[in-house]
């Protein structure tokens, strides 16, 4: 998954604050707005404090404040200079401070920090409303863009005129009066509710735990998160046994390995009912305002819906198509998954278990059916997936495909000491960027995997080179074993470092178009390539070696694994598509009218025809993709990108080789370029011709 704080990076602001004891008035000077004297200008961590952030968000905005007002008092012409290539510069301090702060609050936040998020949130959607709905401002960008026609502008410079004129109107700068007030308020309490269901979310997944004393709960769990489970024990106080939480490296290897039955449940329910145990932390009523209010917005901006809204923007266009590219995969996806169901209910009445078939039993059972349909144990797969080695291999990856090399470097300072940070260097040893890697599961962290962009590419007057995190949920290593991965995760590693490629390949003049500032079913397309490369035996071979013995994962290991991971294949689609359907529900409503939040999703689950055994990969109350992250009628991009990506993919499979250098330079330019065309435009020069599903639907095992 791909994040980003929109604000644009440039130059650095001194600032100076006071603070007393009781002797004497000391000056100190707050590290988030001096100059970065620090290796490639990275963010300085070790000096930084989460109480900076507040007051240096306060300088920001009056800062940008004022280059908002310059732009608007200049008597001269509006010219794209002095308007559009203005605007676009503006606003450096604050996009400095609001990477920073995004990157650190969402892999290791504390209470400051939260507390920070909860007022800013608030302020940072009136003061985007200020610029946007700026009367004035808008006029002077309009006059601009009504003569671009006679401009001798260049094709990205156009990119960017079309781009800013287009997001003032989508952003409501055409409205009047009160509508336009009603904009503001409804911008302000989405951002309100937003921040509060993330935050929700966190808590409420960090306050679970399942403890048993009992060792043959844990089942054949690998060694390495028994002594993780054991670990997390102690770290809640307890004096024996084993404790296990909802973070997926938790919870997913002990619904898999154990044995107890009531057990499971316990835990697969935990998760389910996130956000939803009609606590404090409840997320229904917030989330059923968030859609009623999209809908209100989406209104006064001119669309029938929020889907509309966003879609407008997309490669998908309108949410017919959405629905018609889902449509097509439904089907055979859940026909797939009931043949699977059958056979893991079989196989629980094989061993005498009474009772009916549940979710909470799909992923034991899958286990034990691999196990004697492919004769397969994923736990023997782990030891060749430490995680240094699954990080090097998308290292040696790189090198092979774009010249890379990557170099360590301990001398830049980091927010947490688990992250890795390593200077990224072109074949001929010339700096390209940095990446920080933050691999392991922590309370401060919130779930899943992600990519931020701590420094965005952009040369207007200089190249400013990027700096980009991935940030991972991977078991942590204990004292005798190191981290080991699954498959998955491995794959997940894979993934987050193609959107680091996407932000470190970018090549274009302004910020705002380049890097992973695409469409949003766009951006999870460089991603989701790499995860075809991971599962290659020829790389494979290049990095899975077992951690104790050095040895290369064997052949015979990969073929079962293969045809293995091929099992199961309905399940991992149906959960994802009825999570993005269940998005494009919420976000195709037509009135403002609240949906009751738990009858809404039973019913729109009825409609598809969802069996019980399967939830939504992610139910509405944590939904976090689209009611606390920029995802609101785009889940679907996932799946929409697998077919960009499939196709894509075998545009090296027809070069002859899946490392052929020719396509592997078409395909870095086309990451180059951003977001400064189109990208189906893009996609269609790189492939020569717009993509296919066909690949796909074979790479799914739909086509025979």
């Amino acid at each position: 998954m791909k994040s980003t704080v929109l604000f644009l990076f440039a130059s650095i602001f001194v600032f100076t604050s006071c603070t007393k004891d009781k002797k004497t008035t000391k000056m100190t000077t707050n590290p988030l707005l001096t100059e970065w004297n620090t290796p490639f200008g990275v963010p300085p961590f070790d000096k930084i404090k989460s109480e900076d952030y507040a007051p240096a968000f306060e300088t920001a905005l009056t800062t940008h404040d004022k280059e908002i007002d310059a732009i608007i008092q200049n008597k001269e012409k509006p010219t794209f200079k002095n308007t559009i290539e203005a605007l676009e510069i503006s606003g450096s301090i604050l996009g400095n401070v609001s990477r920073v702060f995004y990157a650190v609050q969402g892999a290791n936040t504390d209470d400051v920090l939260k507390a920070t998020a909860k007022k800013l949130a608030p302020k940072l959607a009136a003061h985007s409303d200020k610029i946007r709905l700026n009367k004035k401002l808008f006029q002077k960008i309009k006059s601009v863009y009504n003569q671009k026609d006679k401009l001798q502008l260049s094709s990205e410079e156009s990119r960017l005129l079309d781009e800013t004129y287009k997001n003032f109107v989508r952003s409501g700068a055409n409205l009047e009066g009160k509508s336009k007030e009603r904009l503001k308020e409804i911008n302000a309490r989405i951002a309100t509710l937003s921040q509060k269901f993330g935050d929700n979310l966190l808590d409420e997944t960090n306050s679970f735990e399942y403890h048993t004393t009992n060792k043959a709960d844990l089942g054949n769990l690998p060694e390495s998160l028994v002594a993780l489970a054991a670990k997390e024990a102690q770290k809640r106080k307890h004096k024996e046994g084993w404790s296990f939480t909802l973070q997926r490296p938790s919870i997913n290897p002990f619904l898999q390995a154990s044995p107890n039955r009531k057990a499971r449940k316990i835990l697969f329910d935990g998760y389910a009912k996130r956000g939803d145990n009609n606590n404090d932390k409840d997320n229904k009523a917030i989330l059923q305002e968030m859609a009623s209010l999209r809908v209100e917005k989406a209104n006064l901006l001119g669309f029938k819906t929020h889907a509309d809204y966003v879609l407008s923007n997309n490669m998908a266009e309108k949410p017919a198509n959405v629905f018609a590219f889902l449509d097509k995969l439904w089907t055979p996806a859940l026909n797939m998954a009931k043949k699977e169901r059958t056979a893991l209910s079989k196989k629980m009445k094989s061993e005498g278990v009474k009772g009916v078939f549940s979710g909470s039993d799909w992923r034991h059972y899958v286990e034990k059916v691999r196990k004697e349909r492919y004769a397969f144990d994923e736990d023997k797969t782990r030891p060749y997936f430490e995680f240094t080695a699954v990080r090097n291999g998308v290292f040696v990856l790189a090198k092979k495909l774009f010249g890379l090399t990557f170099k360590e470097r301990k001398d830049i300072p980091t927010w947490h000491k688990d992250q890795q940070v390593f200077e990224v260097l072109e074949a001929d040893g010339s700096h390209l960027g940095v990446i920080y890697m933050d691999f392991f599961a922590r309370e401060s962290k919130r779930g899943g995997a992600w990519m931020n962009a701590l420094r965005s590419q952009s040369n207007v007057s200089k190249m400013v080179t990027p700096i980009v995190t991935n940030n991972f949920n991977f078991p942590a290593p204990t004292k005798d074993s190191p981290s080991l991965l699954s498959f998955g995760e491995a794959e997940t590693l894979f993934h987050e470092f193609g959107h680091a490629l996407h932000g470190l390949f970018s090549n274009v003049k302004y910020q705002s178009l380049s890097g992973t500032n695409v469409p949003r079913d766009f951006v999870e397309f460089p991603s989701q390539v790499m995860e075809n490369w991971f599962s290659e035996p020829e790389v494979l071979r290049l990095f899975a070696k077992h951690y104790k013995t050095g040895e290369v994962i064997p052949e015979s290991m990969i073929k079962k694994m293969k045809a293995a991971n091929s099992f199961n294949g309905g399940f991992r689609t149906v959960e994802y598509m009825a999570a993005a359907y269940l998005d494009m529900k919420w976000h195709t409503l037509t009135d403002a009218k609240q949906r009751e939040a738990t009858k809404f999703e039973a019913a729109a689950m009825k409609d598809l025809g969802l069996i019980e055994e399967i939830i939504p990969r992610y139910r509405s109350t944590y939904f976090a993709h689209i009611f606390s992250g920029g995802y609101s009628a785009g889940y679907y991009s996932y799946l929409w990108s697998e077919v960009l990506d499939a196709d894509a993919f075998q545009t090296f499979k027809d070069a002859g080789s899946i490392f052929d250098a020719a396509t592997a330079k078409k395909y870095r330019k086309m990451l180059s370029l951003g977001g400064s065309k189109p990208g189906m435009d893009l996609y269609k020069t790189f492939r020569g011709k717009a993509p296919e599903i066909t690949p796909l639907l074979r790479k799914k095992g739909f086509l025979e």
